[in-house]
């Protein structure tokens, strides 16, 4: 059997390595919710973390949709410099009970655009930070459907909702898991507790989702530097897969 040439066997080595980089790739390039859970009844503050994938044009425009069946009383953004941020509301079919009032109406988009000269450029993301709540407690998650505009035109819809048992979509929308918050743990804040004490949890909240950021953050960090150390061990195989040939074929030469 005739054994492959050292040229090859590193052709195929950097194959292997090419396809380990392009299915680690992809897998981190959604418009997403950071973090992506929070407790029902509670407040929480939010990233929506937007990565450029045009290679040729910047994001100049992000708008996003929150849920009105299951609407939100309080939404605020924080402010981001070189971006500006509009928000519209619609009114409710049934209002919600706040605090002991009736909120006829919620926030149903928010809409941030890019300064004169400011952009998401290629190679690049972005993080849109709000705060929302109370959060829904009749429901496990909710979808917030995306537009990430950029500067020639193009639009990417990230609307796409992921169904039980199939495979993820292609432009799949922003998801915030919602989980039942532990009992006595004091975190939860219904839409009846009272305002002072819904600012004190707001604020706690905030405290709590940039902890949960951060750790969100190491885990991409990890799975980054997982990546890497998987390229780094077929790199290192490359090197000896043509040494080791290289060496054989030096011998066979001197032997004859």
């Amino acid at each position: 059997m005739r054994s492959l040439s050292p040229r090859r066997t590193a052709a195929v080595a950097l194959a292997a390595a090419a396809a380990v980089v392009a299915l680690a790739g992809p897998a981190s390039a959604h418009v997403t919710v950071n973090p992506g859970s929070a407790d029902q009844g509670g407040y929480t503050a939010v990233d929506f973390r937007v990565p450029n994938e045009n290679d040729a044009a910047g994001t100049v425009k992000l708008e996003v949709n929150l849920p009105l069946d299951h609407p939100l009383a309080s939404v605020r953004t924080q402010p981001l410099p070189g971006w500006t941020a509009t928000v519209e509301k619609a009114k409710l079919d049934k209002p919600l009970k706040v605090h002991g009032n009736d909120v006829n109406e919620a926030v149903s988009k928010i809409t941030w655009t890019a300064d004169a000269g400011v952009k998401i450029a290629p190679g690049q993301f972005q993080e849109f930070r709000v705060s929302l709540g109370p959060l829904p407690t009749d429901t496990d998650s909710l979808v917030f459907k995306t537009l990430q505009s950029y500067e020639n035109g193009d639009v990417v819809r990230w609307i796409d909702e992921a169904k039980d048992g199939q495979p993820e979509p292609a432009k799949p929308a922003p998801v915030l898991k919602l989980t039942k918050a532990p009992a006595g743990d004091g975190h939860g804040v219904t839409a009846t507790a009272s305002p002072s004490a819904a600012a004190d949890t707001h604020a706690a909240h905030g405290d709590a989702a940039t902890g949960d950021k951060a750790a969100s953050d190491d885990k991409a960090s990890d799975s980054t530097a997982r990546v890497l150390g998987v390229v780094g061990i077929v790199i290192g195989v490359i090197g000896t897969a043509v040494g080791v040939l290289g060496l054989r074929r030096k011998n066979g030469g001197s032997a004859s």
